[in-house]
């Protein structure tokens, strides 16, 4: 998997980076591997980073999407739909109450 930063822009307001990547691989990857990536791009930890959008392009291997990377992970919690919370969580164990 190749991740490429393609913009970033900061917003002081809120205490984040909103970025916006592009990555090629042979299958669309996982929400944990693109949080893995982007936080290995920007030299910050992988619980500052919350993945908003990926798509991937029909016919391609190309997946472009956006992200929020937090100075304050606390932050995200207060600004972050739940949804998209839940969806950067890593998966319950087997056997696990939901």
């Amino acid at each position: 998997m190749e991740l490429r930063v393609i913009s970033t822009r900061d917003n002081p307001l809120i205490g984040r980076r909103e970025v916006a990547f592009e990555v090629e691989a042979p299958s669309t990857p996982s929400r944990r591997e693109i949080r893995e990536g982007v936080a290995e791009a920007l030299g910050v930890d992988v619980e500052q980073v919350w993945v908003r959008r990926i798509v991937t392009k029909t016919g391609t291997h190309i997946t472009i999407g956006e992200a929020h990377v937090y100075e304050d992970p606390e932050k995200a919690l207060e600004f972050e739909p739940e949804h998209i919370i839940r969806r950067n969580r890593p998966p319950k164990e087997e056997g696990e109450a939901r």
